[in-house]
């Protein structure tokens, strides 16, 4: 953020005395690199090719390529010259003990190491060698067009590319998964094409920190076509950039994230505009315009999470990730007061309030910002860790700042800066992991009795790691399906939304099921296409027992595997229960054309809703069955929300008593303590906030 005054005084005192923006040229050199093509086995035809496009990349960008089948080129003295070595579909036996030890150690010393294709298919009694290109190969198909998924559009090789891109290769199967060892920055949609088999989560391209050195590797590269192809070759550029240390990346394992903003339409739909500005929505990116504004995310706020998120800025640009602050209530300037801003900004002359600041309180370590930042027009990483009121922040991978605190950011909403006209910034990918603090609960579960179909032979993955609340530890059960745990909470309560943080051995197919007695079961939610990470599903039910009961493994190499196992709710004996879930709806409209009827406010899903006509006024009436007593409703709204509105009660759907008018909203999360008592309760909208209808994602009610 730059207030205006700064800017002026800025351009009045400081002049050229502002500090140039970082450029690669503070990163390691790259100045030399040698490909190493040797096969003891199938030799593929592309090799040559291959080898004439890396020098081509080389004579583009400065670089030279030495090109080499001869293994007495690994020795430490030859290998030294070389920032990185990359394999170029080698396969079989290449090196003997002396080379692998001499190769061993160019990796220790801060080496490169490039993987391309069957490099995945070389030095299979080498361990060394295994964990340095992440994953062995196992078989392919025949070759084939298949859909490319590119997961990390931060990373250098990877930023250029679309979200899918189609293309034809000869596309491995891997022994091993490598996403829990290395990031993965492209993976294969295995319905796009015959032949895959790892479970539908099949990493393609990837990269890691090891041994000292640093590894990227690409099981694409079997055609010679594809070493024509411009999209490969900026991919395997960035890639050689990686391992060379010349471009930073951040290639930590990354598992358990949730995407906020996915680069869908639908996903920015649940953010919601503070302040002047906006932001433009194209090629899965947002782009600012005006300011000075803040996009935040007001479905929940967070507490204890590590956010993630890619920025770029063009030139000498400005913007910021906000975090910690409550419900600006349209104004972006409270955030600023209340929260933190972690900076983007290279050039502001004081470092409190450069890039990787918390902006005006702590400046990042400058020497370890500059070796890791990529410049202007380059794209870049965040990692803000939040834990109660401490801060650390990641650039690229690299840790780079480390506060404490003394303001009340430990629960509290996430946001990005549109910061003012010309000063531009772009954004991708926000995920987050932690614990959301809405609805607030205690985790029913934590401490309690549980109980596992099976547990991984030799391991000490027990079913207790999965409710002992710390996330290094996990449930980890036998390889085949069915498997299932169940956890006893003690007592009956009415359950209301149950998470679970999957490791990378995860539940494709799953149900979630309460029980009285640990015998009969109900189920409350069931899963046939789930993706990992942490499943936070919303669950209507009662009972003492809560069992996990999967179907089908989405690793079939291994069994499931829980880091966390949450339940909340409330006791059964008392307390509040949801009513109005899956119950019959009416409403005044229903958008024309459209598919947002009403009942997707009260089917549990977040990615559903109903909108209404352009005009005022509209309602939303829920019928409960019979007469309640009503205590909450709670409202989430999607981004055309109503401003004014009244909350009524009715036993016979014709006689209205109101029992919450709210005059001014904000949109959101309107979570509102009411008393009253009815069969039916209707939202009755009189003033829209935006040119559209009224539209909620869910509408709840609870009540005894």
């Amino acid at each position: 953020m730059r207030r205006l005054f700064l800017a002026l005084l800025g351009a009045v005192l400081l002049g050229s005395a502002l500090s140039a923006v970082p450029t690669a040229a503070s990163a390691a050199p790259l100045t030399k690199v040698l490909v190493f093509s040797k096969t003891a086995g199938f030799r593929h035809d592309s090799i040559p090719t291959g080898i004439a496009a890396i020098q081509q990349l080389g004579a583009a960008n400065g670089f030279t390529v030495t090109a080499t089948e001869d293994a007495n080129q690994f020795t430490t003295a030859n290998l030294a010259q070389y920032q990185a070595v990359i394999w170029l579909s080698t396969t079989g036996d290449v090196l003997n003990a002396t080379q692998q030890t001499a190769f061993q150690s160019y990796i220790a010393g801060g080496g490169g190491y490039v993987g391309v294709h069957a490099a995945a298919d070389t030095e299979y009694d080498w361990s060394w060698y295994g964990g340095l290109v992440g994953a062995y190969f196992a078989s392919h198909p025949a070759n084939q067009t298949a859909v490319v998924k590119v997961e990390d559009r931060s990373n250098v090789s990877t930023s250029h590319l679309p979200q899918t891109w189609s293309r034809l290769d000869e596309w491995y199967n891997y022994r091993t998964n490598p996403r829990s060892v290395a990031r993965v920055l492209a993976s294969l949609d295995e319905s796009t094409y015959s032949g895959g088999s790892m479970g539908g989560d099949h990493p393609i391209t990837w990269c890691q920190n090891y041994g000292g050195g640093r590894s990227w590797y690409t099981g694409m590269g079997h055609t010679q076509e594809t070493f024509a192809d411009s999209n490969f070759r900026q991919m395997l550029l960035g890639g050689i950039q990686i391992a060379a240390g010349f471009r930073a990346a951040d290639c930590r394992p990354e598992t358990g994230y949730t995407p906020l903003f996915d680069g869908t339409q639908a996903s920015l739909d649940q953010w919601r505009q503070a302040g002047p500005g906006g932001f433009t929505l194209a090629n899965g990116t947002l782009t600012s315009f005006g300011g000075m504004g803040l996009l935040w995310y007001p479905v929940t706020p967070f507490a204890d999470y590590s956010l993630k998120l890619d920025w770029m800025m063009p030139g000498d640009d400005n913007g910021g990730v906000f975090i910690g602050f409550p419900d600006p209530n349209g104004d972006p300037w409270q955030p600023v007061d209340t929260g933190h801003e972690i900076q983007i900004d290279a050039t502001d002359a004081d470092p409190t309030r450069t890039t990787g600041s918390v902006y005006s309180f702590r400046a990042p370590d400058t020497a370890l910002r500059d070796a890791a930042l990529n410049p202007p027009g380059s794209w870049n990483a965040y990692e803000i860790r939040v834990t109660g009121q401490r801060v650390e922040i990641w650039l690229n991978g690299v840790k780079i700042n480390d506060y404490t605190s003394t303001r009340a950011i430990q629960n509290g909403h996430i946001g990005v800066q549109n910061d003012g006209a010309g000063l531009d910034i772009n954004y991708r990918n926000i995920r987050v992991k932690g614990e959301t603090t809405q609805p607030p609960a205690t985790d029913l579960a934590r401490g309690k009795t549980v109980t596992a179909s099976s547990v991984e032979a030799g391991s000490a993955h027990v079913a207790a790691n999965a409710v002992d609340g710390n996330t290094a530890t996990r449930w980890g059960s036998a390889y085949a399906d069915p498997q299932w745990i169940t956890v006893d909470l003690g007592a009956s309560y009415n359950v209301n939304r149950v998470r679970l943080n999957w490791e990378a051995a995860y539940g494709r197919a799953y149900r979630v099921e309460v029980s009285p007695d640990n015998t009969t079961w109900t189920t409350v939610s069931t899963q046939t296409a789930s993706d990992g990470g942490v499943d936070d599903l919303t669950v209507n039910g009662t009972g003492r027992y809560v069992r996990i009961y999967g179907t089908q493994r989405a690793l079939t190499q291994y069994g499931y595997s829980l880091w966390d196992l949450n339940v909340y709710g409330t006791p059964a004996s008392g307390g509040p229960a949801l009513l109005s879930r899956s119950r019959p709806v009416t409403v005044s409209s229903v958008e024309p054309g459209s598919a947002h009827a009403a009942a997707n406010a009260v089917d549990g899903n977040t990615a559903t809703r109903w909108g209404s006509a352009y005009a005022d006024p509209q309602w939303i009436t829920v019928d409960l069955g019979q007469t309640r007593t009503i205590s909450r409703v709670r409202l989430q709204w999607e981004a055309a929300y109503g401003r004014q509105y009244r909350v009524e009660t009715s036993p016979n759907n014709s006689t209205w008593t109101t029992v919450s008018t709210q005059t001014a909203s904000d949109g959101g999360v309107d979570d509102l303590t009411v008393n009253g008592t009815g069969r039916y309760v209707r939202v009755y909208g009189t003033q829209r906030a935006t040119a559209w209808g009224y539209s909620l994602w869910e509408f709840d009610v609870y009540g005894s």
